[in-house]
This record gives structure tokens, sequence and C-alpha cells, in this order.
């Protein structure tokens, strides 16, 4: 077994890792022949792909250990992963994979499968396919007419445009907006769908050259998308990440608006609507604490989770949610679709506005954030993480002094070499002295500088 198999590939979203290093075509393809030979011979997978120069390398490379397995590929290009998840089920195919690091620098690519269902594969699915790859011997290798075909879907787009339209029927005529595609996959969909729904459009970073994805742009950077509205009198804006899961929103004064903010604007025009089953939303720990209060004054019970749009899901599901999501601007109506879709919680909350009447600003403010600190320490040794005694007792220290007046999260990245440490407080001097004492602790005990044991 190679050394990339011997470790867990999959993390909280597919593989990821520096393209042609980490993620090589190798890779790729040893993924594409263990994933299609769990499939029956000349079942269909979906391809889609942000706008990374390595997605083409490594689209080719997973498209072609498919064929190799007997499996028939359906290309669709540079799509959001929604619209790809959406894809799936509706051309009837057996898989989708979707290439992407959603948010991270160019250099990182990834690869992440999804069901007939256009859900993302469970885990036990995902450890099946390491499992095969690491007995890539035993696998088949079909010849002559048992080999794959592989074909473009020239009208992939479309047909998601098409189907976002349809379900968002709103006219935005009068509504003045500004999107940053973050040079990423909605750069191809999110300013025509709001185009054709009547809105009068601004459009930055959507000239996508395969290095500048998310380059000080999109919901990671959206300070661009702040100026651009205050300064041409928009009524608001929308900053996508790279793959188009994620949103940001900003109001007519250039104030963010996060995704807590935006869960909780949602929450209540789907409460008004009759539409929020057992009154309820699901997020993750990292959800400001001011997002709690706020639901619990209108009778909104919050669900918990650990941080990955993975686990938000599976809450869902288990509990027969609609609405859930995370700080970061992925947001899961399952209602709409199985994923997080960036343009149509964009949508949802233009419905949601134009329902109330308010300004963004206005039903942003139905919550007050508490200070809230996060920084990431960049640590190779992670894993290290639950161990780490003396990080813990600067957890329960900070728990002592705050107690249900404030909290901390230290948690491992499931996607780079960080440890993430979030602090929430009533006074922002104390938020940040404290997120800066207990992140000290962690750089020293597991960062990339600590002493070995």
């Amino acid at each position: 077994m190679s050394a990339q198999t011997a470790r867990r590939l999959f993390g909280t979203d597919g593989v990821r890792g520096i393209a042609n290093r980490e993620l090589t075509p190798e890779l790729a393809v040893g993924i594409g022949r263990a994933l299609g030979a769990g499939l029956t011979a000349h079942q269909q997978v979906v391809i889609g792909r942000d706008t990374r120069r390595s997605g083409p390398m490594l689209e080719s490379a997973l498209a072609a250990g498919l064929a190799a397995a007997g499996i028939d590929v359906l290309l669709v290009g540079v799509l959001p992963t929604p619209a790809i998840a959406e894809l799936v089920p509706a051309l009837g195919a057996a898989a989708g994979a979707v290439i992407s690091a959603s948010h991270n620098p160019f250099a990182d690519n990834g690869i992440k499968l999804i069901g007939p269902d256009g859900f993302k594969l469970a885990d036990a699915q995902e450890a099946e396919v390491e499992r095969r790859m690491a007995e890539p011997d035993a696998l088949e290798r079909p010849t002559g007419a048992g080999l794959g075909d592989i074909t473009v879907v020239d009208d992939a787009a479309d047909r998601y445009i098409t189907s976002l339209m349809a379900r968002f029927a709103t006219s935005l005529a009068n509504i003045t907006v500004v999107v940053d595609c973050a040079n990423g996959a909605t750069s191809v969909t999110a300013p025509e769908v709001l185009r054709r729904l009547g809105a009068r459009v601004s459009v930055i970073n959507a000239t996508p050259d395969g290095t500048n994805i998310n380059d000080g742009c999109g919901s990671t950077h959206p300070e661009a998308l702040q100026a651009a509205v205050r300064q041409g009198g928009h009524r608001l804006g929308f900053a996508f990440d790279g793959d188009g899961d994620r949103v940001l929103a900003v109001d007519h004064a250039g104030a963010l608006v996060d995704g807590d903010q935006i869960l909780a604007i949602l929450a209540l025009h789907m409460q008004a609507g009759g539409g929020l089953p057992g009154d309820a939303v699901v997020t993750t720990t990292m959800t400001n604490l001011g997002f709690r209060r706020a639901m619990g004054l209108r009778g909104i019970e919050v669900r918990w989770t650990d941080v990955g749009d993975r686990y938000v899901l599976a809450e869902m599901l288990a509990g027969g949610y609609v609405l859930g999501g995370e700080q970061s601007g992925h947001l899961i109506n399952l209602r709409s679709g199985p994923t997080g879709d960036g343009l149509a919680t964009a949508l949802m909350v233009l419905d949601a506005l134009i329902a109330s009447g308010q300004t963004l600003g206005e039903a942003a403010a139905v919550m007050r954030r508490l200070p809230q600190k996060l920084v990431g320490i960049r640590c190779s040794r992670k894993g290290e993480l639950a161990g780490a005694e003396e990080i813990w007792d600067e957890v329960r220290a900070f728990d002592a002094a705050f107690g249900e007046d404030g909290r901390v999260v230290v948690r491992a990245s499931g996607t780079e070499p960080l440890v993430r440490v979030m602090v929430e407080a009533p006074d922002g001097k104390d938020c940040d002295s404290w997120c800066a004492r207990i992140a000290d602790v962690v750089e020293r005990v597991l960062g990339d500088a600590a002493p070995q044991s």
C-alpha cells in the first residue's frame, strides 16, 4: 500500500491537497478506478470542476480511471458544486464527482464524491473506496467494448440555471445588486440567473484565469464587495466562494452579513410562512451565541453539530429539519437542493427581503452578535489536540471565568493543517485577549515550530 493510501484520504469534504504534489493525477486515476469498481458496468458518473488550473488535469485523470473501470463519464465542465449535485440525479447518474478545493488557495484542489441522490457519499462509502484503492491489482480491467465512454454535456449550465429559476420565480425588478464570483464557478451562473430574474447586476471577480480563484476576493475576502456596494449605491451584494456552495452578504452601507445572520433571516422567513418543520434549525459549534439567543426569543430550537456541512446535513436528515448551515455562509435548504448552494441562498434572502419590505441591514439586526474572535494556527501535529492537556487547561480557565456568558471552541480543521481557536465573550477586549492567550498555547504545544515529543 502506498503512503498516500495508507492514511485516511477522505476528510470532511473529500480528498484535498496541493495539486500534483499531494493530489496527483495518479491518485485521481486510483480514485476513479476504485469508485467505478463499486458500480455496474456502463453506469454513468458526472464530473464537474471549478476554475483552478489543475482542474482539467485532475478531471482527465479521474475520467480515465472511471473509464478504465468500465464506467461511462459525463463531463459538465466548470459549474458550482450544488449544480453538479443537482445534475447527478437529474441525469440518472449512479454517482458524481466535484473537482474543487472550495475556498482554499488556487494551488490546492480536491475531489469530493456524490451519490445518486445528490448527497455526498457517507463516511462508510468513502472508506470502501479507499479499501479498493489499497488493492488496485484486485480491480478488474475491462477491455474493448467494456471500457467506459467519456462524453461532454454541453447544456449542463443551462439545465441548472433553468431549474434554479423555476424554484425562485420572484421578480427582482428594481433590485440593484453586486455579485463577487471569487473568479470561481459561479462566474458562469450567478450573474445570468440574477439578470434573468430582473435584477440590475454589477459583477466583480468573474474573470477566472486558473490562478486567481479566491485570490483576495469572494466570501473569504469580502472587502472588495463591501467597497463596490458602498461606492455604487447598490441595495446589497453577495460574495460566493470558489465552488459556489457558500455565500456572504453585504448591506447597502457596506456592512458584512455573515452566515449566522443569513440563517437567522431565512429561519424567521420560513417560520412565518409555515415552512420550518419542528420550528428548528441546525448549526455548528462555531455559530455565534447571539444566533441561539435570537432564535430562542422567537421559539426556534437550535440544534448543534460538529463543524462541517456533512454533520449539519446528517442532523437535518435525522431530525426531519430542512434548514441548517454554518457561519461561513454554507447554508442548506433541503427544499431547494441536497447541498449548500450560495446562489440559491442569495435568492432566498432576496425573496425574504421583498416579502418583509426590509433592507438587508434591518433584517440582519434580528440577531446581535457577541464579540467573536477566530484564529487558525498552522499545526502539522493537529491530530494530537485531544491529548494536549495544557491547551484544555486554558479552555477550562476560560469557562470558569465566563460561564454561560462566553464560549470557546478549539478544533482541528478537517481540510487544512490548522487548529482553529474561536472565542466569544461579552466584551471585545476580553474576547481578543483570551483568544490570543489560548492560541499562544496551541502554537507552543502543537505548532509547526513546537518541539517534537
